[in-house]
Formats: C-alpha cells, structure tokens, sequence
C-alpha cells in the first residue's frame, strides 16, 4: 500500500474489499454499495443474515440525498441530529435501488457519522454501506487487536483510533411509516426524541443534553 491511510482504505473499497473504520458509535464494517458483490462480502464476514439490510453512511445531508428521499420530517432530524448517531430509514432513490444491501430492496438508513477519519474517507468514496465491526451475537470490537482477531484478512484495511472506542450504537428511526417509529433508541437523549416524535423541533433540546 502507499499513500495515506484513508487513500488505502477507498482504494481497497474501489476494488470491492473491505475496511474497518471508526465512527462516533462504534467501529464498523464498510464496503462500497456500488461496486457489485462488495456488500456481500460484508454478510459473509459477519454471518449477518440478509434480512438484517445494510445501512449507508455519507459525508453530508446532499449525499444523503443521492441515497434515500429525504423529506421534510428527515430534514428536521438531519437538523438536529447530524452529523451524529441517528440512522434515519427512508425511502430508496433510483440510485440506491441498485444497492444490494439485503432484503428489503424498498428503503435504506442512512447516517452522517461524528467522527472525522469517517468523513474524510466518505469524502473520497462517497456513500458506504456499514455495519457494526462484529461478528453476529457478538459486542462490537473495540480495539484494533480484537477487530483482526475477528475478521483477520477478511479486511483489507483496519483504519483504527489508539485508545478503544466504546460508544453506543446509534438511534434508529423509521421515517417512512406515520408515525415515525423508533426502532432502537441508541444514544439519543429521551426528551428529543419524544419532541421529534410530536413534531416539535428537538435541536436545541437535543444538543444540550448531548
């Protein structure tokens, strides 16, 4: 490899390998949504069912918008909670229908992560499909040495932090059911998510408390 970290980390993603990255939840599993048969290198890794879809990372709200259909509700929890840990499920574009990330072929979340070595890696290879870097019925990774312990060559690139990294997984929100419903709470404060969910607008609520 030559180059910068990230620079080795899209180029493995270019050929349809995969890459653990940090996020500000915890690490994860990444491969290109547009490269054919990448992702299925992610359900094989992980033993991940194909029921469970994939979610998608990007670098920002237009990425976003390349992925799923981002209406007024999603721009309101993009306002308050991105860059951060709230995975909302939208509708999939034209483009996104393409991506084979498991099952249901109708919707995808998408997420802009906090954590800069992700973005700039989103940055440079746009829209990545990414699960927690763990096995199935496994806790996520924390360290760099028990992420190769469990995936070993089966990752082309191990972009790691020095100290372990041992957040929550993020929030889930399915946006495209009325109401919304949360799938699974993560980290996000109760008090803003019960805002969004009357429709008040949970930003500044939520940013304090976080």
């Amino acid at each position: 490899m030559s180059g910068s970290p990230v620079d080795d980390a899209a180029d493995a993603l270019a050929r349809g390998e995969l890459v653990v990255l940090p996020t500000d939840t915890v690490y994860g599993l990444a491969a290109r949504p547009d490269v054919p048969g990448a992702t299925e290198r992610v359900f094989l890794a992980k033993s991940r069912p194909r029921s469970l879809t994939l979610p998608v990372l990007v670098a920002d709200l237009a990425a976003a918008r390349g992925a799923a259909v981002v209406g007024e509700m999603a721009q309101r929890a993009a306002r308050a909670w991105w860059p951060g840990a709230a995975t909302l499920v939208l509708p999939r574009t034209p483009r996104s229908l393409e991506w084979d990330l498991g099952d249901d072929r109708e919707t995808v979340g998408v997420r802009v992560p906090d954590e800069p070595l992700a973005l700039d890696l989103l940055r440079a290879t746009g829209p990545l499909a990414v699960t927690s870097a763990n096995r199935s019925g496994d806790a996520p990774g924390r360290t760099c040495e028990e992420l190769v312990d469990a995936f070993g060559d089966a990752v082309a690139v191990y972009l790691c932090r020095d100290d372990p990294l041992e957040g929550v997984p993020s929030a889930v929100l399915d946006l495209t059911v009325s109401p919304p419903r949360v799938l699974r709470p993560g980290g996000l404060p109760a008090e803003g998510l019960r805002r969004f969910m009357a429709g008040e607008d949970p930003l500044l609520d939520s940013r304090t408390l976080r």
